[in-house]
C-alpha cells in the first residue's frame, strides 16, 4: 500500500485564553494520499486554519502525532520544519502576501532565495511557472500593477517554484470574484490532474465542490469527511 503523504493521529491544538484552555484542534486523526484534492471547511473557529497551519508545519502540535511524507514533524528542529517547508509544501494566502515594490518575477524567485540556488536559476524558474500560468508579459508587474487574479496567479507561482510534494490554500478565492475564483479552482484542478497534493481550507461550498473529497471541522473535530459526491470541473487554464 502507498504510504499516506500526509497522516495525522490524536492531534491536538490547544491555546490558554483568560486562564481556560480552548481546544483549537481536538484529537483529529485522519490520512491525505498522494494527489488527492482535498477540501477542509468549518465556520470561523472550527479549527479548520489552525489544524491547516500545523500540516503546513507552520505550527507544532499540542499533543498527538503528524507524519509528513514519513517523516514525524515532532522530531524535528525549527530549522528543519523550516526545509520541510520550502521543500515539499507551497502555501497560497487569501491576500496574495506578495512584496509591494517588488516584480512579479522576483517575488516567485523568493523561496528559492532559501532553497540556496543561484540568481540566473532562481530567475530562469521563477520565468518558467509565470509563463505556465499565462503571466509570461507581466514578468516586471509589481502587484499593484496586476489585477487580483494575476496576484493569487503569482501567488501559486511563487508556491509551486521549488516543485511541493503539496499545496495548501487558504481561502485563496476569498478576495475575488466569482469568475476569477472559477479561474484559480480551474488551475487548483489542473496541478492536481498532473499529481500535486492540494489542500484548500474555505468556508465557500461551491469552491469546495472542485475538490475530490470534503472534510468538515466544528469545535475542533472532524464531524464529517467524504468524498464529493457531485464534483464539479473548471476548464482547465
Amino acid at each position: 500500500m502507498t504510504q499516506p503523504l500526509l497522516k495525522t493521529h490524536e492531534l491536538v491544538k490547544d491555546y490558554v485564553i483568560g486562564g481556560e484552555t480552548v481546544h483549537a484542534v481536538n484529537n483529529v486523526s485522519l490520512s491525505i494520499a498522494r494527489g488527492e484534492f482535498v477540501a477542509i471547511m468549518g465556520a470561523s473557529g472550527s479549527g479548520k486554519s489552525t489544524f491547516m497551519n500545523m500540516i503546513g508545519c507552520l505550527d507544532v502540535p499540542t499533543s498527538g502525532t503528524l507524519l509528513l511524507d514519513g517523516t514525524d514533524t515532532k522530531l524535528l528542529s525549527s530549522d528543519e520544519l523550516a526545509d520541510i517547508r520550502n521543500q515539499k509544501i507551497g502555501f497560497v494566502f487569501q491576500q496574495f502576501n506578495l512584496l509591494a515594490r517588488t516584480s512579479a518575477l522576483d517575488n516567485v524567485a523568493v523561496p528559492l532565495i532559501y532553497a540556496g540556488l543561484g540568481y540566473a536559476e532562481r530567475r530562469a524558474r521563477a520565468k518558467a511557472k509565470l509563463e505556465a500560468l499565462g503571466l509570461g508579459e507581466r514578468l516586471e508587474n509589481t502587484p499593484a500593477k496586476l489585477s487580483g487574479g494575476q496576484q493569487q496567479r503569482v501567488a501559486i507561482a511563487r508556491a509551486l517554484v521549488t516543485d511541493p510534494l503539496m499545496l495548501l490554500a487558504d481561502e485563496p478565492t476569498g478576495a475575488l470574484d466569482t469568475q476569477t475564483s472559477l479561474d484559480i479552482m480551474s488551475i487548483f484542478q489542473g496541478l492536481n490532474d498532473d499529481g500535486i497534493t492540494m489542500v484548500v481550507v474555505t468556508h465557500e461550498p461551491d469552491i469546495a465542490e472542485y475538490a475530490a473529497r470534503r472534510i468538515v471541522f466544528r469545535d475542533g473535530i472532524v464531524i464529517e469527511d467524504e468524498a464529493v459526491k457531485s464534483r464539479r470541473r473548471a476548464a482547465v487554464q
